[in-house]
């Protein structure tokens, strides 16, 4: 069936994928869900904080389980402020709580994941495994997304970039020397809060691209991926950024031409681009 797919899918029916709105709004939040990801990314990765991506999106799991069982019709409404919640108590609670680090991600990543199953098969839903699925590695959704949508992820977006670059000196001080800073004076604990939030609002962002399971991979990936190159914070931060973006949106529509998933196929192309960058450094060092 695949094989019948690919050959009757020719150039021409792909262009013409173009002449629909819901197309260009996907191109455009998965753009900006790239773009926005990949600037925290690299302030994550250096902090070793890499895996809160992974605890938040769970979080949002549960949330969007409660609200779809809820019968809600605009989840965001229920999944936002759970998930921003969520990233301000294990933030506070980081580093006074009895249980720590790795310890206490892992605790809300499975006890949320577990919740937000358990209410799926509780809804007496005819399509749980269809809709866990879906939830959990991403679907066609980005493809329907309509103009409330678009704009309330352009708004998120462009917040979420003026945040950063109105704080960046800030944040590249937390992120390289935090303790000194704080013997300085700076809060930096405001300023890990205002990170761990923006964070949740990103997981919440692309939770329709690429699905609450493969989300750190659109975080992670580009960090990563920059960081084989370059050395320079500001160098790696704005590579990943550009390598995120045209790797979502490669991606996006690989998934449309190829008929795959859309979150596996982006962190499919991530992967590759991750493997290329490696070898390039590798072979600039050996250089």
């Amino acid at each position: 069936m695949r094989h019948e797919l690919l050959s009757v899918m020719s150039w021409a029916e792909f262009i013409s994928f173009f002449q629909y709105p819901f197309v260009w709004r996907a191109v455009i939040v998965g753009t900006l869900i790239a773009l926005v990801a990949a600037l925290l990314g690299v302030t994550l990765v250096l902090k070793r904080f890499s895996f809160i991506g992974d605890g938040l999106s769970h979080v949002a799991f549960g949330a969007m389980a409660v609200a779809a069982v809820a019968g809600i019709t605009n989840q965001m409404l229920i999944i936002l402020p759970v998930t921003i919640l969520a990233a301000v108590l294990l933030l506070r609670s980081g580093r006074k709580a009895k249980v720590n680090g790795d310890a206490r991600l892992a605790l809300i990543s499975v006890s949320a994941l577990a919740i937000g199953y358990l209410i799926y098969n509780l809804s007496g839903s005819s399509n749980v495994s269809g809709d866990v699925c879906t939830t959990l590695f991403g679907s066609t959704s980005i493809l329907e997304l309509t103009p409330f949508d678009l704009w309330m992820s352009v708004g998120l977006s462009v917040a979420v970039v003026i945040v950063f670059v109105l704080l960046y000196h800030k944040i590249f001080a937390v992120t390289f020397d935090e303790t000194f800073y704080k013997a300085s004076g700076v809060r930096t604990e405001l300023y890990d809060l205002i990170i761990a939030v923006v964070i949740a609002v990103i997981i919440v962002l692309a939770m329709d691209l690429v699905g609450s399971l493969l989300i750190s991979a659109l975080v992670i990936f580009p960090a990563l991926s920059g960081m084989r190159l370059f050395k320079s914070f500001k160098r790696v931060t704005v590579f990943s950024a550009i390598l995120s973006v045209v790797c979502a949106v490669s991606g996006l529509l690989l998934s449309i031409w190829l008929s795959t998933p859309v979150g596996s196929t982006i962190v499919a192309v991530d992967l590759a681009a991750f493997a290329a960058c490696s070898l390039v450094g590798f072979t600039a060092k050996r250089a």
